[in-house]
């Protein structure tokens, strides 16, 4: 039996939150990918986990749309395991994920798999050098027949459905150049997926498969490793997947974990891990850190008004990680080459916290490239 500080302390060690530096090689989220939105996404992440990020390049780095539809950074080097890993468990699974687009796919008797496979073999005639995402877009819905199709009020033009477009890159060998807006799409270099059960890249598209991705890279495994004690339904909501899919898959060194009296597992090799947790890190974590990603929020924030605070439908601020708890919300303030951190506080900090903030503050300020003017601590 465990408490929520336990689970949290042992988060903020699994995701090497604690870590003053250490190589990308190493980086444990990496494992699952690093959501790279807002200016605050991605590389602070990784910058937060001690890696130094100023080399970092398209060599070291890989931007794909994957879990939710979502960029996310990966090694370069596992690009293929993690193509393989983000496959959808099932056609139905895939139904789940692409959400309204699976509706005109059913009527009109399309599988969710062999419709993502169709629209993967079209993107990647058309990207055969870096193509902007509208073109891509644009180009796709002159091919593709009118269930693929939507028409978008706000720009008045017919489009593929959103989430099958995102899905699909990855299937069709794309990735997603750094540093571009709006996303430029390009072909990944030397790209070999890892086998799937089905071989479905190698069979559809000609690919010839690497081996096969292993445990490192499975979703449901890396998700109790870096985000666990946790249940069935806080792995299929965090992949967008159903809780079948995820419990058909559900990993057979998985032991239950009683969490303030909820059963929860956890793999058997972190039991260790979480008996023995602490932590007394102070990080400034980005809006969409993988730490706020976790599915079981009134564990992060039991408050439920200050769950609200953290995250609104629209505009989410980052988080101020203090002693193992969610201990505020931040929110930058720039200002042509400076800017200010105004923090909102939800306990009295003490002098030392109060100051780890600053600092944190000022790598955050170098990390962007700006000055710092200071940083504002609501009363």
């Amino acid at each position: 039996m465990v408490d929520r500080r336990q689970v949290m302390a042992f988060r903020v060690r699994a995701q090497q939150l604690d870590r003053a530096q250490g190589p990308l090689a190493d980086t444990a989220v990496l494992d699952i990918g690093v959501q790279d939105t807002g200016p605050d996404g991605g590389r602070w992440a990784l910058a937060t986990r001690g890696v130094d990020v100023g080399p970092l390049t398209g060599d070291d780095v890989v931007m794909l749309w994957t879990v939710r539809g979502a960029p996310h950074l990966y090694r370069r080097a596992d690009v293929g395991a993690v193509a393989a890993a983000v496959e959808p468990f099932s056609d139905a699974d895939a139904g789940k994920r692409i959400y309204d687009a699976a509706k005109p796919l059913k009527a009109a008797g399309i599988g969710i798999l062999a419709a993502l496979d169709e629209v993967a073999t079209r993107m990647r005639e058309i990207v055969r050098e870096p193509t902007v995402k509208g073109e891509v877009s644009g180009r796709l819905a002159e091919l593709m027949p009118e269930p693929y199709l939507r028409h978008c009020r706000p720009c008045d033009a017919t489009h593929l459905y959103e989430m099958p477009f995102r899905l699909a890159a990855v299937r069709a060998g794309l990735e997603l150049r750094l540093d571009t807006s709006p996303p430029v799409l390009e072909r990944i270099r030397g790209f070999r997926p890892a086998a799937t059960p089905a071989d479905r890249f190698d069979l559809i598209r000609g690919f010839r498969p690497a081996a096969t991705p292993g445990d490192r890279f499975d979703l449901i495994r890396a998700y109790l490793r870096l985000l666990g004690p946790a249940t069935p339904k806080h792995v299929a909501d965090y992949l967008d997947a159903t809780v079948k899919e995820v419990k058909a898959r559900w990993p057979r060194d998985a032991v239950e974990v009683s969490v303030d009296g909820e059963t929860r597992w956890l793999l058997a090799a972190d039991e260790a891990a979480l008996a023995s947790a602490d932590a007394t890190t102070t990080r400034l974590l980005g809006p969409f850190d993988l730490f706020l990603q976790a599915k079981d929020r009134a564990t992060l924030v039991p408050d439920a008004a200050r769950a609200k605070e953290l995250w609104p439908v629209l505009g989410r601020p980052g988080a101020v990680l203090a002693d193992g708890e969610l201990a505020g919300a931040w929110r930058p303030r720039k200002s042509g080459r400076t800017f200010t951190v105004a923090v909102q506080p939800w306990r009295k900090l003490t002098g030392s916290t109060r100051d780890a903030v600053v600092a944190e503050a000022e790598r955050l300020a170098a990390y962007r490239g700006v000055s710092l003017a200071g940083v504002d601590f609501a009363d």
